[in-house]
């Protein structure tokens, strides 16, 4: 077994608002028009006739506050110079928490602008073949960070400083009034290079239903979960920027980041009345930096395609936003080569969101159980398992209290469960499992305090309770204790 790298941390962007700011900055004395919104004073509901073009006022219903963020889009933004923009609160209650406007703007397709569009006409009267954004679509992100552990790696200097941890440089925005486009490209300390990072292409388009809004489209990714819109999946999930110079718990679900820039993904998504959101995905491999095609030399590649499915329910206020969903897939894998025995990976989740707003505070909750069953047919054969079958579940919980856009403290927690394998699991220092279990539990807190919109500085402390099975000396025999790996993170985030 050789040293499990720590998990990339999930300091992704600032996604939405940051990260298209050139596509929702226009020109100083551009304008464009918008019908303001109508108030149904029954509900307390916005109205219009057509915000959104094709979609009329009694096909589609949405809180007044997203209205009103739409037509601040479209009627006010226009007016300000290029780093005025659309304030990163408009996506973001704090990056990368999406607010139900960054939702819809993401399941939109990132085209949702108030620029005045480079055009050229088409074939056709009153058509057009060209409308490009007059300003370059690209945004930086920036993440600095100092870690502690409890008890220094023998051998190791404790107190890291990473600058950068993470660079990322993002190219974003409208592609088409109908196509858009959010990619990312990621320099990490770790790793020592620059590379492809998360990559959503996506048609996003607008019909009717029984006389209902009925929101659809396609995504082309590469990295599963991360076309999803709540912080309750694993690619947005609590906590979302960590540190890369610890160590890793033995075990996770394979849907938890292990096919990031792995595979390619094409799917088809809906979401019908702002209510019920549902998602077919199939995903191919196409792993990063390995010879194509691929060949024996190849690991842990997907044997055909791998089904991905998405259904949430969701219920939107103008004070309140409540989510309840599932997410899965099934995968089948040649741990080495592309041919011979497989490995399958049947993964299901629960995951439930609560978001309420009262005047500038927001209360979040998050929550996600992830219940994985393996056959590990492959790997029993090559001796790397006692047992084919095994099962593997997650579970984290996290609340977060936001007095305003300026301030945040958030309390998680998180645990790991599975079947008893010392083959799987063995024992070795430091990364080992004594006990044979890939059992890992523990609690995070972060304070985080955000100078500007797009300016953080984070303090978060990781508490184990238990790792890879046990609590005291957890690898070897009088080895290393689960306390020993808690950490102090500090860290410094920039996006611009």
């Amino acid at each position: 077994m050789r040293l499990r790298q720590a998990a990339r941390p999930r300091a992704r962007t600032c996604t939405l608002a940051a990260a298209v700011l050139a596509s929702s900055a226009a020109p100083a004395g551009a304008t464009t028009s918008v019908r303001p919104a109508r108030l149904n004073p029954a509900s307390g509901f916005a109205l219009v006739e057509e915000l959104i073009p094709g979609v009329l006022s009694r096909r589609a219903v949405a809180p007044a506050a997203l209205y009103a963020a739409l037509a601040k889009l479209h009627t006010n933004v226009p007016a300000f110079s290029r780093q005025t923009g659309l304030a990163c609160s408009s996506c973001h209650y704090q990056f990368p928490q999406l607010t139900p406007f960054g939702r819809l703007f993401k399941l939109n397709g990132y085209t949702l602008t108030g620029l005045q569009t480079i055009g050229q006409p088409g074939d056709s009267a009153g058509k057009e073949s060209l409308k490009l954004s007059p300003i370059p679509q690209f945004a930086a992100m920036l993440v600095s960070s100092f870690t502690r552990t409890r008890q220094a790696l023998p051998g190791t200097q404790n107190g890291t400083v990473a600058f950068p941890q993470q660079f990322s440089v993002f190219v974003a925005g409208a592609v088409t009034p109908k196509v858009g486009v959010f990619s990312q490209f990621t320099y990490t300390a770790r790793g020592g290079s620059f590379g492809i990072d998360n990559i959503d292409l996506r048609f996003a388009d607008h019909g009717t239903l029984a006389d209902r809004d009925l929101l659809y489209g396609l995504t082309l990714h590469n990295n599963p979960t991360v076309q999803d819109v709540w912080n309750t999946v694993p690619a947005w999930s609590f906590p979302f920027v960590s540190s890369s110079s610890t160590l890793s718990p033995i075990a996770s679900t394979l849907i938890d980041g292990a096919l990031s820039q792995q595979v390619v993904g094409l799917g088809a998504y809906s979401l019908y009345d702002n209510l019920l959101y549902t998602e077919v995905t199939v995903y191919r491999a196409a792993p990063q930096g390995v010879a194509m095609p691929l060949d024996s030399s190849a690991r842990n590649a997907a044997a055909g395609t791998i089904p991905y499915w998405r259904v949430a329910l969701q219920h939107e206020t103008p004070s309140t936003s409540l989510m309840l969903g599932s997410f899965g897939f099934d995968a089948h894998l040649f741990p080495a080569g592309v041919s011979g025995p497989r490995d399958h990976f049947g993964d299901v989740a629960i995951d439930a969101q609560a978001e309420h707003r009262h005047g500038p505070a927001t209360w979040i909750g998050r929550a996600s159980v992830i219940n994985e069953r393996q056959q590990l047919l492959a790997t029993r054969g090559a001796g790397g398992a006692d047992h084919v079958s095994h099962r593997l579940s997650t579970a984290r919980v996290s609340a977060a209290y936001l007095p305003n856009t300026r301030y945040g403290v958030t309390l998680g927690y998180f645990q790991t469960t599975g079947t008893s394998d010392t083959t799987r699991y063995a024992p070795q220092a430091l990364i080992g499992s004594r006990t044979g279990r890939p059992n890992t539990a523990g609690a995070i807190a972060e304070v985080t305090y955000n100078a500007w919109q797009n300016t953080r500085i984070g303090l978060q402390y990781v508490a184990y309770t238990k790792f890879n099975g046990a609590s005291a000396a957890y690898d070897i025999t009088g080895g290393r204790n689960a306390s020993d790996n808690n950490t102090l993170y500090v860290h410094l985030w920039l996006t611009f």
